[in-house]
């Protein structure tokens, strides 16, 4: 890419420029997640008093979670964070298309996880009656978990917003309408396939893969959904086409591993969200 004369020249992890030779954008990264440690503290403290002294009437969390479900989306999503990694190691590097293919990786992987979130809170609402306002254990529950969904939701669509990002081009008059209509229609089919994946398709996959949904019936019912995804998906194939040199390149690393740090973030406050609200119950 364009950086690699400067590939040498750069460090990754210092900036002589700032009094803490910390880089700006990392540091104000830190200091987010410092201040999101408090916030899920408190949230999972919160759930873990009111295990201890659970009210008349509570649900009994063993008879409502499917372990073997959530173990598999922690599973993916421990591997999404494996991806993450290799992502930064490779724009650090200059290598921008081995980026994109661990960020899309990244993408999927978190999709993964919400689609499996979204069916676990349907599963639970409509099969064991646990709503948020029925129990304080489905308050607790629904609160704690579904924040950190919307965590990973956000990482998901920051990832996006930075694979989008690594096609801008340096050529002379891609500026413009012309440039922004591209960008916009780029972030269309990134949020077109991600929100058709986790909504529509991982439910569907878990439902067919316990019995209760047949191929048939599910290409019938959802088939406009089905070609949603197939259209957003060829327009961004289409789209993810390097026509001139790219503005995206090493330099940018600091970018990719801001939102590398999110992410890390995120998926350690899932251990912890998975240790004390899951596992604690099976011991």
């Amino acid at each position: 890419m364009s950086s690699h004369a400067a590939a040498g020249t750069i460090d990754h992890h210092h900036d002589a420029t700032t009094s803490t030779g910390i880089p700006n954008k990392k540091l104000l990264w830190w200091a987010f997640l410092a201040s999101d440690c408090m916030f899920f503290g408190a949230l999972i403290s919160t759930h873990l008093v009111y295990r201890i002294n659970p009210p008349p009437g509570n649900h009994v969390p063993t008879q409502v979670f499917d372990i073997e479900l959530t173990s598999f989306s922690t599973f993916i999503l421990l591997m999404s964070s494996l991806m993450m990694a290799l992502a930064v190691n490779a724009i650090q590097r200059g290598q921008v298309r081995s980026m994109r293919s661990s960020i899309l990786i990244t993408i999927f992987f978190g999709c993964i996880f919400l689609g499996c979130q979204v069916y676990e809170f349907a599963h639970f609402v409509h099969e064991k009656k646990m709503t948020l306002s029925n129990s304080l254990f489905g308050t607790t529950f629904y609160t704690l978990t579904g924040t950190h969904g919307t965590h990973v939701a956000i990482g998901v669509f920051l990832l996006g917003l930075i694979y989008v990002r690594s096609f801008k081009s340096t050529a002379p008059g891609n500026g413009g309408l012309g440039e922004l209509g591209r960008t916009f229609l780029h972030v269309f089919a990134i949020c077109a396939v991600m929100a058709v994946t986790f909504i529509l398709l991982v439910p569907a996959a878990i439902d067919l893969v316990k019995g209760h949904l047949n191929v048939g019936a599910f290409v019938s019912t959802h088939s406009a959904w089905l070609l949603l995804l197939l259209a957003a998906s060829g327009l961004m194939v289409w789209l993810a086409r390097d026509r001139h040199a790219l503005e995206f390149g090493e330099r940018n690393a600091i970018d990719v591993e801001a939102i590398g740090l999110y992410w890390h973030f995120v998926d350690i406050v899932w251990i912890i969200i998975f240790t004390a609200v899951y596992l604690l119950e099976y011991l």
